[in-house]
């Protein structure tokens, strides 16, 4: 079994937006075969509390305006650490970069395949980015 497109779509989305706020190190993976209680997971990270919660907003935020999607589970908010956002079909951790390093979440599901993120090449602006993807869309 493979994670579903829509999935694959939140977890870009959320890619995207936790880039757009500087989140370090955006990684992905299609845990399906592994787990029945979500299809994606994606770890990124950011190096100060205040930077974890702008990330978190950010996600959020995208979320609901592309897909009216709000988790369903929010964790770790208050001490800016470690949040879960959990979407059923896809969660979404970002960390702090010294608990990122501590956990090593990659090390667990490094086995797991991979998810395309598709963020935009550094220097690339997402109008340019938009304008390709809508044109791979309409091939």
């Amino acid at each position: 079994m493979t994670a579903t497109t829509e999935s694959t779509d939140l977890v870009r989305a959320a890619a995207r937006a936790a880039d757009q706020k500087k989140a370090e190190n955006i990684v992905a993976f299609d845990v399906s075969d592994s787990l029945a209680i979500t299809d994606a997971f994606m770890v990124t990270s950011a190096p100060n509390e205040r930077l974890v919660a702008a990330v978190v907003d950010a996600v959020e935020e995208t979320l609901i305006e592309r897909f009216d999607r709000r988790p369903l589970r929010r964790e770790g908010k208050g001490e800016g650490r470690w949040v879960l956002l959990d979407y059923g079909d896809a969660v979404i951790h970002v960390l702090h970069d010294e608990d990122r390093e501590f956990y090593a979440l990659e090390r667990l599901w490094g086995d797991s395949p991979a998810i395309d993120v598709q963020l935009p090449a550094p220097g690339t602006t997402d109008a340019a980015v938009g304008s390709a993807d809508d044109a791979a869309r309409a091939l």
